[in-house]
């Protein structure tokens, strides 16, 4: 793999640098950098995206055709590595990286032209209904159901744990329609609107206080036929395509590498209390290299997954890798802010958000003010998209052979 950049390569990293310096604005930057929670809150997340719409670079991994940049996969990779340096807003997943792909890839042309645009525009916000109370990480258990009536679905049950529900238009949801096969035969793809009577929304508190997650409960909520992607009982092989995007849809690592340098930064400034500076403690500076080695690793399988699709293959299995290894890395990252940070650290404010004029005043420091809250929030990583112990099966049996 030829891991030096093309003259052209090098010409659109300039290109993203000047426009990262000239169009993302301090507030932006300082709300991502204080936010504690998994996701940015979208009045950050969405003036990022509209910003990025306007000059049609908010959705690399489309197909061009359908509203996609048509950039190659190292573009991908240079430009999520800038956004990364530069302190950019994570944007929201739910749209743009998951059901987004869904519909480019198993949409109807009238359902691209009525929900694409609205992805891309940020006009839509989405939610995902997929786990649900009872089946842990058996997904294929779900027993949220679908009954079709003349051109309608009329769908019962529950999800849980659904991130940004209580700010989402629509969500799209795995449904069993059919109960009398094999589990995986049954589940269909529906794609729901959530302002209506048949959708409840239940916040989820999280340990620090944030309101990310939500159970969302069905009773007889409603969908129009022509919102089912695929056919009936199709919708276990759209549910795999669309995890393999949300393991491996994107570049963890520069994020990772980004937060690494932040602490190496700070760890020379901050004293450990025996032996000048905590850069100087031999104990935190290996747990640090160790890190960094690690995220560095990361970044070579990322960009090895990046030369396969250049030459038109899927991601497959190898997402589950770097899921594995970008949540875990991730929490050791928490971690080690926590022990360089120390007492400060154990601020934990509840008030949201922790970024304006309305922010509360910070104990030490705007870092030492989300630290707990990172780490009690990122706990989740090895959970969510796939438990690690998942991950491990599939890498076990598709990439060793076990």
């Amino acid at each position: 793999m030829d891991m030096t950049f093309s003259p052209e390569d090098r010409a659109f990293r300039e290109e993203v640098r000047e426009f990262l310096h000239d169009n993302l604005p301090d507030r932006l930057k300082d709300g991502a950098r204080r936010t504690p929670g998994v996701f940015v809150e979208p009045d950050i997340g969405m003036e990022w995206h509209r910003i990025l719409h306007e000059k049609g670079w908010i959705a690399p991994h489309w197909p061009k055709k359908d509203g996609g940049t048509g950039w190659t996969p190292t573009q991908k990779f240079i430009f999520e590595k800038e956004c990364a340096l530069a302190g950019a807003p994570a944007l929201a997943i739910l749209g743009l990286r998951l059901v987004g792909p869904v519909i480019c890839e198993f949409g109807t042309p009238e359902q691209k032209e009525r929900f694409l645009p609205g992805i891309l525009s940020g006009e839509d916000y989405w939610c995902q209904g997929y786990s649900e109370p009872g089946s842990g990480s058996d997904l294929a258990s779900l027993k949220t159901t679908a009954r079709r009536e003349g051109d309608e679905y009329i769908v019962n049950g529950s999800k849980i744990w659904t991130t940004h529900a209580h700010h989402a238009d629509w969500i799209f949801a795995l449904v069993r329609t059919d109960s009398s096969g094999k589990k995986q035969a049954g589940i269909s793809f529906l794609l729901l609107p959530m302002d209506q009577e048949g959708v409840e929304v239940t916040p989820i508190r999280s340990m620090s206080g944030d309101h990310e997650v939500n159970a969302v409960f069905f009773s007889d909520a409603r969908t129009p036929v022509a919102n089912r992607i695929g056919e009936e009982g199709e919708g276990w092989g759209i549910a795999k395509f669309l995890l393999e995007n949300e393991r491996g849809g994107s570049c963890f690592a520069p994020r990772l590498l980004q937060s690494i340098e932040r602490l190496e930064v700070l760890a020379k400034e901050q004293p450990s209390g025996v032996n000048g500076a905590m850069a100087h403690d031999p104990r935190f500076r290996d747990k640090l290299a160790r890190a960094r080695l690690d995220a560095e690793a990361l970044e070579v399988t990322e960009l090895r997954i990046l030369s396969e699709l250049a030459k038109g293959r899927a991601p497959g299995p190898q997402t589950s890798l770097v899921k594995l290894l970008s949540a875990n890395i991730g929490q050791r990252i928490d971690s080690l802010r926590l022990e360089l940070i120390g007492p400060d650290a154990l601020q934990l404010p509840l008030e949201r958000p922790l970024y304006g004029n309305e922010a509360p005043e910070p104990v030490g420091s705007e870092y030492a003010q989300t630290a707990m809250g990172r780490y009690l929030n990122n706990r989740a990583a090895t959970i969510f998209g796939g438990s690690d112990e998942v991950q491990k099966n599939i890498i076990a049996k598709t990439v060793l052979g076990l």
